[in-house]
Parts: C-alpha cells; sequence; structure tokens
C-alpha cells in the first residue's frame, strides 16, 4: 500500500500522563486537518434509509445482485441479516437459481475435532429459521431477469432493534478510506480502542456509532500485517527522503532570502531528526515585537511522525505575525528544549518577557531550563478546548454549569477571590480529586488571570488572536504531499501574514478631550481604539483623593470593583491595582481618569509603549539596510549642534568638555555596526550546516 498524503491530527493525548486519557475538541472543527479528506459512508445503512417494500413472489429484478441488495436493505430494516445459500447452474442459463436465507437459517455442522486436548468450542447463531428468499433466472425476449419463486418472512428467533442489527458481521464494513486511516494510526502506535476513538472523533460520531467494533480493525490489521509492515517501509523512506528535500529547500532558501536561518538535528543513524526555520522579515519582526511569544504545537503528522511548532508574536497592528517553525520527531522535554535553543539563536539570544503555550508538562520544563527569566502563561483557550472531555461525562447534565462558572472563575482578578472560589467549585461538583482539576490548580499560576495580571501579554489572550492562529495553521495544514511542499506552504502563508497589514485608517475622536487626539496622532488604529474605548469610559468613574498621591476610583453606578491609582508627579508616574498597563501596554481607565483630574492635556511619553506606535511599522524594516532620510538627520542635527554650540562658547571650560566628548562619541559611532539593530545577515545562515 503506497503511503499517499500527509495527515495532521490534534495532539490527542491528554496533559494528565494518562495513556488511556485523549482530549475530544469542542467546536465544528473536526480534530484532524487532513488532506485525507473522509468519504461519506456510502453503506448500508444510507441505503437503508430508502423506502424498501417486503419482497413478494414474482418481484423483478435485472441481476441477482440487485435483488440481494434489496433483501439485505429489507433484512436490516426489520432486524436480521442474510447470506447467500445454495445455487443451481445449467449448462444453457448458467446459474438459473440463486437462494438467499436469514443469517440464522440451518444448523451448524459438527466439525472434525482437531487432535488437540483442549479444542475450542464455538457458539453457533444458526437455529433452523425459515425465512428465505429464492430467485429464479429467465430469458423474455433474449433479455435475462430474475424473479422471486419464493418468499418467506417467518423467523423463529428475536428480531434485532437497530442499534443492534448494525453490528452483525454482515453490516460492519470497513471502507477504503477508513482502511489507509486505520494502518497509518497503527503505525503510528495508536492501540486499537484508542483508534476507534479517532475515527469516533474525526467522523463526529457518538462513541460505539462506527460501522464497525474493535474486533473487525483487529482483525483488519491482523490480516493487513505484511501491508501494514510494506506501508511502514514506504513511510520510512519517505520520511527520510521528504526530510532530505526539506533540509535542501532550507538551503536553496538563504539564496532568495539572505536573512533566513535554519538549523537542525540527526540521530544515530545520520538521519535528519529535528529542524527548525525563520525567514529575514520573521527575525526583524521580533526586533520589534518579540516581547510576547506564543508558541502552538496544537499538530503532529501521523504520516512523518512529527510535531509541528509554530511561533508568532503580535505586531502594532493586533494581527499574527509569524516567527518561526519547528518539526520534532518526538514530544519530549530534550526535543522542546532544542526547539528553544534553536528559536534563541535564530533570535540572537533576546529572550520574550512571555510565552504562550498548551498545557504540557515537558514543554513546561523545557521553557523553565532554556528561558528562565521569561514568564509561561497558558493560554487560556486551550484549557477551555479540553474541559469538555475531562468533565462533560462525569458531571453530565451539570457540565453546563460548571463551564460557566469556571469561565467566570478564570476571569477573576483577584487571587484571594480565585482560590476561595475554586475550593467551592471544586467542592460543589464533587471533583475535589479529579485528577484533572489536580492538574489545572496545580498550573493555576501559568493561567488564571489572577495569577498572570501583572504580566506583559500585549493582548494575545484575546478571541482574535486565536482565530488568527488557526486561520494560518489551516492555511498550511492542507493537502500537502510532502514536506517541501508543506515548506512552501508555509513560506508563502507567512510572507502573507507579515505583509497584510492594518491600512491607516482615520479613526473619528468620540470625547473631544484632548489626551484623545493627541493618542490619535502616535498610536496605530488597533491600539488607539483599545485606548479609545477606555478613554470613554473614564467619564463613568469618579475619583476620591486619598493622600499621598493615592485615588480611589469606582464607578459611579457599582459598590464594588473599585481601583486603587497611586500618582507619582516627580516622574510621572502612574499605577492601578487593576493592572491594565502592565498587562497590556495600553493605559486603564482607571489611570486616565485620575490623569484627567490632574489636569493632563496630553499623556506621557512612556505610555505610548513602542510596540504600539505607528512608528514600529515593519515598513521601514522592509529593506534590511533601511536608513534614516538624509533631510531628517540633516534637520534633527542641525538643530541640536546649533544648541550644543551656543552652550559650549559659554566659557573655555564647557567648550573643552563638549569638543572631548564628541571626540570620544564620534569614534564610538565610526566603530559602530551600520545597521546594527536590523540587521539579521548572519555570517552562516546555517546553523548547524558548517
Amino acid at each position: 500500500m503506497k503511503p499517499s498524503n500527509n495527515i495532521w491530527i490534534r495532539r490527542q493525548q491528554c496533559p494528565c500522563g494518562d495513556w488511556k486519557c485523549y482530549i475530544k475538541y469542542e467546536g465544528n472543527d473536526p480534530t484532524s486537518v487532513s488532506s485525507l479528506h473522509v468519504k461519506s459512508e456510502i453503506t448500508s445503512s444510507s441505503s437503508s434509509s430508502e423506502a424498501v417494500f417486503t419482497p413478494y413472489v414474482g418481484q423483478i429484478f435485472k441481476t441477482d445482485d440487485d435483488a440481494f441488495e434489496y433483501y439485505s436493505n429489507f433484512a436490516r430494516k426489520n432486524g436480521f441479516s442474510i447470506r447467500k445459500a445454495r445455487s443451481t447452474e445449467s449448462q444453457n442459463l448458467g446459474i438459473y437459481r440463486r437462494d438467499f436465507v436469514c443469517y440464522r437459517s440451518g444448523f451448524n455442522q459438527p466439525r472434525k475435532k482437531a487432535n488437540v486436548e483442549h479444542p475450542r468450542e464455538r457458539k453457533s447463531v444458526r437455529c433452523g429459521c425459515d425465512a428465505k428468499l429464492y430467485l429464479t433466472k429467465e430469458i423474455v425476449d433474449g433479455i435475462s431477469q430474475w424473479y422471486v419463486s419464493q418468499f418467506s418472512n417467518v423467523h423463529n428467533h428475536e428480531l434485532l432493534e437497530d442499534d443492534q442489527v448494525r453490528l452483525l458481521p454482515a453490516y460492519r464494513k470497513i471502507q477504503e478510506a477508513d482502511q489507509e486511516r486505520i494502518l497509518l494510526l497503527s503505525k503510528a502506535g495508536f492501540p486499537v480502542n484508542r483508534i476507534v476513538k479517532v475515527l469516533e472523533l474525526e467522523k463526529g460520531v457518538q462513541p460505539g456509532h462506527l460501522p464497525f467494533i474493535e474486533k473487525d480493525i483487529r482483525n483488519f490489521i491482523r490480516t493487513c500485517k505484511k501491508t501494514v509492515q510494506d506501508n511502514d517501509a514506504l513511510l520510512n523512506e519517505k520520511r527520510e527522503n521528504d526530510m532530505l528535500e526539506l533540509l535542501e529547500a532550507c538551503k536553496a532558501m538563504t539564496e532568495r532570502d539572505p536573512g533566513f536561518v535554519y538549523d537542525y538535528t540527526i540521530d544515530e543513524n545520520e538521519k535528519v531528526e529535528n529542524i527548525a526555520w525563520s525567514y529575514g522579515h520573521s527575525v526583524r519582526a521580533y526586533t520589534v515585537f518579540g516581547d510576547v511569544v506564543a508558541f502552538d504545537t496544537t499538530y503532529r503528522s501521523i504520516t512523518y511522525g512529527l510535531l509541528l511548532g509554530v511561533w508568532f508574536g503580535i505586531d502594532n497592528h493586533g494581527k499574527a505575525t509569524f516567527l518561526g517553525c519547528v518539526l520534532l520527531h518526538d514530544e519530549s522535554s530534550h526535543s522542546f528544549a532544542w526547539a528553544l535553543q534553536a528559536f534563541m539563536r535564530f533570535m540572537r539570544g533576546r529572550y520574550p518577557q512571555t510565552i504562550l503555550t498548551d498545557i504540557d508538562s515537558g514543554l513546561r520544563d523545557a521553557i523553565a531550563r532554556e528561558l528562565p527569566s521569561t514568564k509561561h502563561v497558558i493560554c487560556i483557550w486551550h484549557i477551555l478546548s479540553k474541559i469538555s472531555s475531562w468533565f462533560s461525562l462525569p458531571l453530565g447534565p451539570q457540565y453546563e454549569n460548571f463551564k460557566a462558572e469556571f469561565d467566570v472563575l478564570s476571569h477573576l482578578e483577584s487571587v484571594e477571590d480565585f482560590e476561595h472560589q475554586w475550593n467551592i467549585l471544586a467542592a460543589q461538583y464533587g471533583l475535589v480529586s479529579d485528577k484533572h482539576i489536580g492538574l489545572l490548580y496545580s498550573s493555576r499560576e501559568s493561567w488564571s488571570l489572577s495569577y498572570i495580571r501583572g504580566y506583559f501579554l500585549a493582548r494575545t489572550l484575546t478571541a482574535e488572536f486565536s482565530l488568527a492562529l488557526e486561520s494560518f495553521l489551516k492555511r498550511i495544514l492542507n493537502a500537502q504531499t510532502c514536506l517541501q511542499v508543506f515548506f512552501e506552504q508555509v513560506s508563502i502563508a507567512a510572507n502573507f501574514g507579515n505583509q497584510t497589514r492594518e491600512g491607516m485608517q482615520y479613526m473619528n475622536v468620540k470625547t473631544g478631550m484632548p489626551i484623545e487626539e493627541h493618542a490619535r496622532n502616535i498610536l496605530t488604529p488597533y491600539a488607539f481604539s483599545v485606548l479609545q474605548h477606555e478613554i470613554v469610559l473614564s467619564v463613568q468613574y469618579a475619583t476620591t483623593e486619598m493622600g499621598n498621591g493615592s485615588y480611589l476610583v469606582r464607578h459611579y453606578k457599582k459598590l464594588d470593583g473599585e481601583c486603587l491609582v497611586i500618582w507619582i508627579p516627580d516622574d510621572e508616574q502612574i499605577h492601578c491595582s487593576c493592572k491594565e498597563f502592565e498587562h497590556s501596554g495600553i493605559l486603564c481607565r482607571h489611570s486616565l481618569r485620575v490623569l484627567v483630574v490632574k489636569n493632563y492635556f496630553q499623556l506621557p511619553e512612556k505610555y505610548f509603549l513602542l510596540r504600539w506606535r505607528l512608528e514600529s511599522s515593519l515598513d521601514s524594516l522592509a529593506d534590511e539596510n533601511a536608513q534614516i532620510s538624509a533631510d531628517d538627520c540633516a534637520e534633527s542635527f542641525n538643530t541640536l549642534t546649533a544648541s550644543l554650540l551656543t552652550e559650549s562658547l559659554v566659557s573655555k571650560e564647557r567648550f573643552n568638555y563638549v569638543h572631548r566628548e564628541l571626540s570620544s562619541l564620534l569614534e564610538h559611532v565610526r566603530n559602530m555596526p551600520v545597521i546594527e539593530e536590523y540587521a539579521v545577515n548572519m555570517a552562516g545562515n546555517s546553523i548547524s550546516d558548517s
């Protein structure tokens, strides 16, 4: 059997560590993003939904196969199955009689026992049932046809209900598409019970409602053992060849993109094991937007046995920007550590402030070792995608209430409130000893808003950012037949994503406040819209001065939810207990209200982060050798030097000081690289290929 397409599925192993525990993802999106489009089941069950009337003597069929299919559909709708019994043949007509009987017709003939000490006794389902349909062939006007010569629908046994009759051997069919899928899953090491669960998830059927059972899969794999071995050999050969082609594609990319970087490892057999890469525009983007990085490890390839990891950032327009990609041979902490090391080498050792991932113990340990100064945050949407698999079955009808309460709990801002409500929630639903509740609680400092509120996340926890990542992954995980095509898909998607930027649309002022007018000229439309929302809401808050520069800010209608804002006038610092600025880089409504009370008409410059400004756009970085225009330089330096000259001529001491410092500064500038901040060209694009 020749392996065809590259099949990507969501990682279904539960992070709790129990291999029997798997994740069923919620939503309409299937768990596999597979080029192997699952064919619609055209089985007897679908045809049986059509009207099938009781056969009758004299009924005409064009062929005996048509008659068998008709009788089989009738049998299924009525709780039994049929089999072909006797056929009669003549020299002139060939086969001219066919006997179709109930599957329980006749009696089991005793077989000659094998010469063994304990012969295996098999119970027979045959009980002498007389239900039957006999066909006879006739020639009419030179055309052969078949008519029903005898029919009986009298059974001497109980007929089965629909949910039982589908389990009869005659109706348990493994379609061709499912056969290929089963063999690939078996090759990947999935046990039969997990193969059943994967297929149920992909087809969207309830457990136990596939058109075949575990026994059929086990028998199929056993029967096709040689096919599996041949397929395994083909897949190994395909993986080795495709990994080499991918490596060559990376080498070729360095000629088209001088900023392209890649790294790889080889195993003891000199085969490519892991490979990671990034593009020049991605490295440039990281210099501005590398403060927060999302590392998505949702998908793995069954065909190649590789885990896909993709690094993303968020730009000043709130868009997801591609930063790098990695393919790993396993999901161990060691492999994750290598991936993080490679990524840091690509980005010249500049660590992100925060990294967002799925919940995974191996990845957690790798981040703790390789990025010790980086805050590790578990994306809440990854957790929400798993709670159905964890709690819907044990909680039953209570699950929807639990889900709603859990969502509220995850957004509590106070650690004390979270801890208190967590204990109540676990006790209320009888989950105190549940392993998944234990897993969530042990990692609460990485996902609960109350714990991560004070860390910078640059609005990467929004639903829009999550959808952007999923959209990117869907673009690259389609019907690639090899890794080289996958690599090209990633290149196209990464380039498209990093070039598609929000236009400089005009943002209307809503309040007429000077701080709003001022901010509009500095921030991107995306960042300004977020700040503008806070400005609009700020007018609904009242302030109470508490002394020592502190203010209590409270909504005019709500008695709870007040925030403490501290104003330090000496260096224009403002701090709010909600920690919105520390979390997103955008000032909150509470701080804005205090600044307005303090008669501020412009926000202090420090509260316009570079990453949210118009000037941080990647457009200026599109060319690696982009330089500040000569006119801008001349204007800036003329103003500065004119002032410096005036001040230095006041005294000889000042003149000597300025001359000495300028000479030193000039020497320092001459020794600086020409494009130090934005250069991404490396002496060797390949770290491993020296």
